[in-house]
């Protein structure tokens, strides 16, 4: 493992003397230069240059202002400098299953419950989010658990800031289904066709809501009742995506066909584990991005119908192998902890998913933010995005390095050298 570079104290004396923070990037200022040996750049499009080496990144009021060769870059006179020597920067990472962000909701009381958000359950600041942070993840989708069919709505949140206004970044972020085993669980238990049908009756009285206040707003029909509980589709038929507890192929291709094919609605596959990389293919044709885990292997398990004569397969190979490509990476903490998102993409590598296109970095980075409607201000190291930014010794999948520095919005807020959480 390679330690971050010290700065010189001769660069100190100069700092303090021209008023510069010695601690560069602590105080948020107004300009932060970053030099490294190594950025994980990580666009959306696979074709185009995922890593750059000797590498300086300006930072101008949080936003990424310039990145490029070092050689040509010049630093702004008055920024903060600072060089990170072999250190490798990512963008900040992003996981589209948590329960951290408090307490969280699992209500059982209905077998649908759209209505029912996780807000008022948020904690700021608490231990898990600050964990998450030093081990760099800088943002969440924090939802409601899997008891029923429908948990509810869930927000993205940035695991900094310790003030709920500063930390919600999309509300609603997601609405919660749950598919098979876990909502199976509820009342006096349900069959999946039961299950298939609470949730095509749910989606198709929500959408037929939203649509009448979608007339009224268009001056073409009367002002609908409102409905509370059905609120969360008028922000389905705008985009929101639904995020979906489904695995076991079947039930995977049962949420290809009931929320995409039937009812249109932007859809992602949260876990798809055990055998659901067979619809993989399917998937790919109808747009649906994979974010998958916390397992990430599928092994002999007669009892669910799979058989690989007794192989372990990783997930995440499986899915890329019959040519799935928007793919990411999920802890579904605390189930796996947190601060260990890292690992869940090592683990895909581990099993056989192919890294020569930076897909383990991709999958807890842009690609979640894609998925969530954010790539346009994060999850890739690009001029206008925010400065969500993570110093790590070598390949955040190499489980074997550490992250040192964690910038949100240009400001440092994780320093390992000073207290290392992770």
């Amino acid at each position: 493992m390679v330690g971050i570079a010290p700065i010189c104290l001769a660069a100190l004396a100069s700092a303090q003397a021209s008023g510069v923070s010695p601690h560069p990037g602590e105080a948020g200022g107004a300009g932060l230069a970053i030099r490294c040996a190594k950025a994980l750049v990580c666009p959306l499009d696979p074709s185009q240059v995922q890593v750059m080496d000797n590498v300086r990144i300006l930072i101008r009021d949080g936003l990424i202002e310039a990145i490029g060769p070092a050689r040509d870059i010049t630093v702004p006179r008055g920024f903060d400098s600072i060089d990170v020597g072999q250190g490798w920067v990512m963008p900040g990472m992003i996981d589209l299953h948590s329960h951290i962000g408090g307490g969280g909701i699992n209500d059982g009381v209905y077998q649908t419950n759209p209505g029912l958000s996780v807000r008022p359950t948020v904690v700021p600041g608490n231990a898990r989010l600050r964990l998450a942070l030093s081990a760099g993840v800088s943002t969440i989708l924090f939802i409601p658990g899997s008891a029923t069919n429908m948990g509810g709505i869930g927000l993205l949140l940035r695991t900094a800031p310790e003030r709920y206004e500063e930390m919600v970044l999309l509300d609603p972020g997601s609405l919660k289904i749950a598919q098979a085993d876990n909502p199976k669980r509820w009342g006096y238990g349900m069959a999946r066709i039961m299950l298939n049908w609470q949730i095509r009756d749910t989606v198709r009285r929500g959408l037929a809501y939203a649509r009448r206040w979608q007339a009224f707003e268009e001056r073409e029909g009367p002002r609908p009742e409102r409905m509370v509980h059905l609120d969360i589709f008028r922000a389905l038929l705008a985009g929101t995506p639904i995020s979906v507890h489904t695995q076991v192929h079947q039930v995977v291709l049962s949420t290809l066909r009931i929320l995409v094919e039937e009812a249109g609605l932007n859809t992602f596959i949260d876990h798809g584990t055990f055998d659901g990389y067979l619809a993989a293919a399917k998937a790919e044709e109808l747009g649906v991005p994979a974010i998958l885990g916390p397992r990430s292997v599928s092994w002999k398990n007669r009892g669910r119908g799979i058989d690989h004569d007794g192989r372990f397969m990783g997930v995440a190979a499986e899915y890329q192998r019959r040519g799935h490509s928007m793919i990411g990476f999920n802890t579904d903490a605390p189930v796996v902890p947190q601060e260990e998102l890292v690992v869940q993409a090592a683990m895909g590598a581990r099993y056989g998913f192919d890294d020569s296109e930076a897909g383990t970095v991709r999958g807890v980075t842009i690609i979640p933010a894609k998925v969530v409607g954010i790539a346009e201000s994060r999850g890739s190291i690009e001029v206008g995005k925010e400065a969500d930014l993570v110093v790590v010794d070598g390949h955040p999948a190499d489980p074997r390095n550490a992250v040192r520095l964690v910038f949100v919005g240009g400001r440092r807020v994780v320093d390992a050298e000073e207290e290392r959480l992770w």
